[in-house]
């Protein structure tokens, strides 16, 4: 039998151009900060690192076009998925800063606090001074507006986070959905404890309330319309200027936070304010995103026509919701503050925060 010689394969040398990634040195090759966006100020931040850019666009690096589409329609994040318009949406900075430690280490800090005041209140018995009407208001009206924060969060912010352009404003406003879900759910952790603190409190009437009650069902019908809006900009819009001044804060700080102590409450108003503090870091970036789209040198004008039109629409119903809620101020047994009074510190505020915006007045709040 014939015998067979190994074949002998050969590969061309590897030669090297100096083009390959990572040969060229040049004065930031050993640096951990990134440089291919502009930072908000002289250095960029943990927060601008991990955020700005992650979100492509073929407006900045994509330079071929989306690298993936809708089979129904356009690739990537479009644009036209809210009326508004922004010259650059990438100049948009959370003023919070919120990236992925923060979600955890501030909703943390808040879990903590809530946890405490809940076992300092079961140890002292605190809820056995409270006075029977106390408890109705807490159980009906507390109880309900569980079902608003969670809707909101579950519904409204959780859909919508991922239908901004950038980065930036989808992670605001998942750090939004998880501070409405945190809240809602303590609220029902609130309700549980109260339900085994015999003092009567019935831990299944905010069921009924939301369904059937008349002076909430305006706010059910509002939080469930604002589920149901496609654009992502007007949802926000909606909710965090319009519902959450004209609702959500004439509920929780305009009532709760004010007449809580006076009924003998130390504990409900440690656990709203833990809402009220998100709301506030939430419309901080809410205003800031706004406040650029009305300065917008190519498109605030329209954008400041476009929000008056979505004021048209939501702050009548926002208004009604607000007036239907005027007889819970009438169930508990001390009453330091009137509905009218109330309503005029939300509206003021409300109106305040239009013109930090350069947004005109609706004329239905003066009427």
């Amino acid at each position: 039998m014939a015998r067979t010689e190994a074949k002998t394969r050969s590969f061309p040398g590897i030669e090297f151009t100096d083009s390959e990634a990572g040969a060229l040195t040049f004065p930031s090759s050993t640096s951990r900060s990134y440089n291919y966006y502009q930072p908000a100020r002289r250095r960029a931040s943990i927060y601008e690192d991990v955020t700005v850019d992650v979100q492509p666009d073929p407006d900045r690096h994509l330079t071929q076009g989306w690298i993936y589409g809708f089979a129904t329609g356009p690739g990537g994040y479009p644009h036209d998925w809210t009326a508004a318009k922004s010259s650059n949406w990438h100049v948009f900075r959370d003023p919070n800063e919120e990236w992925n430690q923060t979600i955890y280490r501030n909703n943390s800090a808040v879990v903590h606090q809530v946890e405490l005041c809940l076992a300092n209140a079961k140890r002292a018995r605190a809820y056995q001074g409270w006075n029977p009407t106390w408890v109705k208001f807490v159980e009906r009206n507390l109880g309900a507006w569980m079902h608003v924060e969670n809707g909101l969060g579950l519904h409204v912010f959780t859909a919508i986070q991922r239908s901004g352009p950038t980065n930036m404003i989808n992670t605001a406003v998942a750090v939004n959905a998880a501070h409405k879900l945190r809240f809602a759910q303590d609220l029902a952790l609130y309700n549980l404890d109260l339900s085994e603190a015999g003092v009567g409190f019935d831990g299944e009437a905010h069921i009924g309330v939301w369904k059937d009650a008349p002076e909430w069902q305006p706010t059910r019908e509002i939080v469930e319309r604002l589920t149901a809006v496609e654009d992502w900009c007007q949802l926000l819009f909606a909710s965090n200027i319009v519902f959450e001044q004209l609702v959500g804060s004439l509920f929780r700080s305009e009532l709760v936070m004010q007449i809580s102590a006076r009924n003998g409450d130390y504990i409900t108003p440690t656990i709203v304010g833990t809402g009220e503090h998100d709301y506030d870091r939430d419309l901080s970036y809410t205003r800031n995103l706004f406040r650029l789209l009305t300065r917008d040198e190519t498109h605030g004008d329209a954008n400041k026509e476009l929000f008056g039109q979505w004021m048209s629409v939501w702050v009548p119903r926002a208004l009604d919701a607000a007036k239907a809620l005027q007889p819970i101020w009438s169930q508990p047994a001390d009453k330091p503050v009137t509905f009218a009074s109330s309503l005029e510190a939300a509206t003021s505020k409300f109106r305040s925060l239009l013109a930090e915006l350069d947004i005109d007045a609706p004329k239905e709040l003066d009427q």
